[in-house]
C-alpha cells in the first residue's frame, strides 16, 4: 500500500519544477499551509485554486528537508496563475530569509495561513492584509505543540479577518475576533455527480464482491479504528473499503480482517471513480479532541454522488445533516443502519434532501463570497 501512495502521490502532479536561478516574481498572494499541496485535495486546494484565477498566488508548505549547504527550495508550477514552493530549510521562521528568492515585491497585498505554525514569517514579511482560514483546530490534533495555542492568539491578533471551515469553528472564533465569517466545507457538485453517470469502476474495487460500504480521506487519529473493525466482523459478508493516506499512525494500527480492504491514496480525479462502487458511504469518525470542530468535506461530495451516508455523531453532521444521514454510536448501530439501507430501494426522499442541501453551496460560491469580504474588509 505504501508503495502505491508513493506513486500515486507522484503522478498526481507532474509538473515543472522551477531550478533555484529562476528570477523571482511578482505575487498578489502568499498561502501559508500545513498540508501538501500534492496530498488529499481539500479545503485548501479548491478555495486557492479558485482565487488563482484573479490573483497570482504563491503556495507555501512546511519544511520539506533541510540540506544546510541549500538554503532555498523545491518550486512547482502548477499553472500559470499558481505557483507551489517547498522549502528546503531549517525550521518554520527560517523560510523568511528565502521568501525574496522567489517574490519581488517588497510588500505583498494579502497574507493567507491556513496553520498558526507560520505566524513567525509576520515578523520579517509585510502583507497588508492578513487572512486566517481556520480549517481545523490543530492544537487539539496527535502531537500538536503546546505553544500552537499562542501562535494562533497571536495570528488572530495581526488577522483582519478570519475564515472558519465550520460552525463549531466559528462559534470558538468569533469570541475572539470582531471579523470572523463562517464558510463550512463545501463542494464540487459536477465533479463527484460522475458517479451517479456511466464513468468506469478501477478494476481493484470491482473485484470486490458487493455490497460495499466505503470511506475516503485520510487516515488518522481521527478515525475509530475499533468501530471499523467490530462492525467488520459483524458482518463478514459486507466488503469495508478505506481510501486515502495514512497520517500520524502506522499500518500496524490498521485493523485486519478479510472483509476490510485498504486502497490507499488516490488523486482527486479518481475518486468519483471510485465513489460509484460504494453501495453506502461511511465516515466512522472517532469523537475526540481531533474530531471536535470538524466540517467533513466528504459529507456533500457523497451527497452529489447519491450515496446512503452512515456517520459517526460528529456534531456538525449532526446540526447540518441528520435528516438525511444515518448517525450512530455503536457498531450495532452501524450494523443496523447497513441493513437498513441496504433494504431501502426507495431512496427518493433521500435524494430530494440532498438536492435542497446541494443547491445552497458550491466552492465556487464560497471563494467568490469570500473575496467579496476581503474586498470589503482590506486595509
Amino acid at each position: 500500500m505504501i508503495d502505491n501512495l508513493k506513486n500515486t502521490q507522484k503522478n498526481m502532479f507532474n509538473k515543472k519544477a522551477l531550478s533555484n536561478q529562476d528570477a523571482s516574481q511578482h505575487y498578489d498572494m502568499i498561502v501559508f499551509c500545513h498540508l501538501r499541496w500534492q496530498f488529499v485535495y481539500q479545503r485548501p486546494q479548491h478555495i486557492i485554486s479558485r482565487m488563482a484565477k484573479t490573483m497570482k498566488i504563491l503556495f507555501v508548505e512546511e519544511p520539506l528537508h533541510y540540506n544546510e549547504n541549500e538554503n532555498s527550495g523545491n518550486l512547482i508550477i502548477i499553472n500559470e496563475m499558481l505557483h507551489v514552493l517547498q522549502p528546503n530549510v531549517k525550521d518554520i521562521q527560517s523560510i523568511a530569509a528565502i521568501i525574496p528568492k522567489y517574490v519581488s515585491n517588497k510588500i505583498i497585498s494579502l497574507g493567507w495561513f491556513y496553520s498558526a505554525a507560520f505566524c513567525p514569517i509576520l515578523e520579517s514579511i509585510h502583507f497588508e492584509n492578513v487572512v486566517y482560514d481556520c480549517m481545523d483546530e490543530l492544537s487539539l490534533f496527535k502531537n500538536a505543540p503546546m505553544h500552537l495555542i499562542n501562535q494562533e492568539k497571536y495570528l488572530m491578533s495581526q488577522a483582519n479577518i478570519i475564515f472558519t471551515g465550520g460552525k463549531s469553528l466559528y462559534e470558538s472564533k468569533k469570541r475572539f475576533h470582531k471579523n470572523v465569517h463562517c464558510f463550512p466545507s463545501s463542494v464540487d457538485e459536477y465533479h463527484f455527480s460522475q458517479a451517479l453517470n456511466g464513468i468506469a469502476i478501477p478494476n481493484d474495487i470491482a473485484k470486490l464482491k458487493s455490497p460495499i460500504v466505503g470511506y475516503y480521506g485520510v487516515i488518522d487519529e481521527r478515525i475509530n479504528l475499533q468501530l471499523l473493525h467490530e462492525v467488520a466482523k459483524k458482518l463478514p459478508g459486507v466488503c469495508f473499503v478505506m481510501i486515502g493516506p495514512l497520517a500520524k499512525i502506522e499500518e500496524s494500527d490498521l485493523p485486519r480482517e478479510s472483509n476490510i480492504h485498504y486502497f490507499g491514496m488516490k488523486s482527486y480525479d479518481e475518486l468519483p471513480h471510485y465513489l460509484k462502487a460504494f453501495d453506502i458511504a461511511m465516515m466512522p469518525f472517532a469523537l475526540n479532541d481531533a474530531t471536535k470542530y470538524i466540517s467533513p468535506t466528504k459529507t456533500l461530495e457523497y451527497m452529489a454522488a447519491g450515496k446512503p451516508i452512515i456517520s459517526t455523531k460528529i456534531i456538525d453532521v449532526v446540526r447540518d445533516y441528520s435528516i438525511c444521514v444515518s448517525l450512530i454510536e455503536t457498531a450495532d448501530d452501524f450494523s443496523d443502519a447497513v441493513v437498513s439501507l441496504l433494504d431501502k430501494t426507495d431512496r427518493l426522499s433521500m435524494e430530494i434532501e440532498y438536492n435542497k442541501i446541494l443547491e445552497k453551496t458550491s466552492w465556487d460560491v464560497t471563494a467568490e463570497k469570500m473575496k467579496l469580504i476581503i474586498k470589503t474588509f482590506a486595509k
